[in-house]
């Protein structure tokens, strides 16, 4: 079976963040989300969530074409690589949380073997989470 683990926020959760998903399911068999927690969201990106961490889960956990939704690791964000060891990790086309450098790095230092892939945007000018809260 191939895992493909993708990750967000989902904060307000629309079309551009499900064909984000769906496109990581078609890399694999089995798709893995990870939802972000509410203080990496408030380091990471300077501003609290609108919807809260819980929420945002059973949001992801109501998509049909999900198999797993969980909620990151508070601590060390790369950590459920090792948790779920995933075949591919899949990225939203402007996701910038950490470089894919950096990724990579993670992915050695805990001898996890996961292809990376991007997926494409979907009407960003429509469909961009910065544009729509």
């Amino acid at each position: 079976m191939k895992k493909v683990m993708a990750f967000g926020s989902f904060d307000i959760l629309h079309e551009g963040h499900k064909h984000y998903l769906q496109e990581a399911k078609s890399y694999g068999d089995y798709l893995i989300v990870v939802v972000a927690r509410d203080s990496n969201i408030l380091k990471f990106k300077h501003q609290p969530p609108k919807n809260n961490e819980n929420f945002r889960l059973e949001k992801i956990k109501e998509l049909d074409f999900v198999d797993e939704a969980i909620l990151g690791n508070e601590k060390d964000i790369f950590k459920v690589l090792t948790e779920h060891n995933p075949n591919v990790i899949c990225l939203g086309y402007d996701q910038s949380t950490s470089s894919e450098e950096n990724l990579i790095t993670e992915l050695e230092k805990r001898n996890v073997k996961a292809e990376i892939v991007r997926a494409k945007s979907y009407i960003p000018e429509k469909y961009k989470s910065s544009k729509l809260k």
